[in-house]
């Protein structure tokens, strides 16, 4: 293979992704990678629509994207868009706006699209093995459930449960109340019933999470044992009853509070109560004993298809004019 630059973006409901990388023989090196909190769902998500002041900051944020891809002279950028921009009235609009401004196609892309690049990823990263795990990834507008192992993705669905959708149904509190809490365990319980089937088909003994909440969660982990993350690691792993005693810290902290504990970063201060619920519910039905985290997810699974020469379907480079 040729050394070609790509540049990948990854306009998620709570943080937009940028990746430019150099792909080679072995594999790809990262040239330039950054993540801005546009919280592209926040006052709107839960009317199906993008706010005016996100839609500033969304294309604000992709005009930046677009000034490094052409300082690094990046010919060919894949762009996607999931859960806030596919479930807003309004989404279309954004869309054609990026094109017409930047030039940038974005893949809006469904649920199970979403799924099928985070397992890609997750797989790329090494987490996998012959028997099978629940992989999942919390983003802020939809969450993605797979159950596979490294040869293939056996099932997988994505829910419209992410991290701002909890936010703004459940957590009114600042410590979050118990009563909060229970009523989304109770929610999830109603709203995660093919999963639920699916675990009791499958019976993964694995837990592996991508990105996002599992990146900060393995951060706090690593402050409090005094460990320090490599920058080459790819994989990390958090044992269940450290996770589980973080969790309970959680819920009892306010934001401040929150902001206060070593590897916590504002862009997760606020979703991290909920998600760590959600991931306390999954525990449930997983009898997993500790939490694979893996740094790898939608946008190294897109590298993952192009280096395979795979159509990243339905998604295409695009030339720049």
């Amino acid at each position: 293979m040729t050394h070609e630059k790509v540049a990948i973006i990854d306009m998620g409901t709570n943080t937009f992704h940028l990746l430019l990388v150099e792909l080679t023989s072995e594999g790809f090196q990262t040239i330039y990678k950054e993540k801005i909190p546009v919280k592209i769902g926040q006052q709107g998500i839960s009317k199906n629509a993008i706010h005016p002041d996100a839609q500033k900051r969304a294309m604000h944020t992709i005009g930046h994207f677009r000034n490094l891809i052409n300082g690094e002279e990046i010919q060919k950028v894949y762009a996607f868009a999931t859960s806030a921009v596919r479930s807003a009235t309004n989404g279309p609009a954004l869309v054609q706006e990026i094109k017409e401004k930047f030039d940038i196609k974005v893949n809006v892309i469904d649920g199970e699209q979403e799924a099928q690049l985070i397992y890609e990823g997750i797989r790329f990263s090494g987490s996998l093995g012959d028997e099978n795990s629940l992989m999942m990834d919390i983003g802020g507008g939809s969450v993605e459930f797979i159950i596979g192992n490294e040869q293939e993705a056996l099932w997988k669905q994505s829910f419209e449960i992410g991290g701002q959708r909890m936010l703004d149904l459940f957590h009114y509190h600042d410590p979050i109340h118990t009563e909060e809490v229970t009523k989304l365990k109770t929610y999830l319980e109603e709203r995660l019933q093919p999963l639920i089937t699916a675990l009791e088909v499958y019976k993964p003994k694995r837990l592996v999470g991508a990105s996002g909440t599992f990146d900060t969660l393995t951060d706090m982990y690593y402050a409090s044992a005094h460990r320090t993350k490599t920058k080459t690691q790819k994989v990390f792993h958090l044992p269940r009853t450290e996770f589980e005693l973080l969790a309970q810290k959680l819920v009892t902290l306010n934001k401040d509070q929150r902001l206060k504990i070593p590897g916590m970063i504002p862009m997760r201060v606020d979703m991290i109560v909920v998600a760590s619920c959600l991931i306390e519910f999954i525990l449930q039905f997983v009898d997993a004993s500790e939490l694979v985290c893996s740094n790898y997810a939608l946008k190294e699974g897109v590298i993952a298809k192009i280096i395979s020469k795979q159509p990243i379907i339905p998604c295409e480079g695009i030339e720049k004019s």
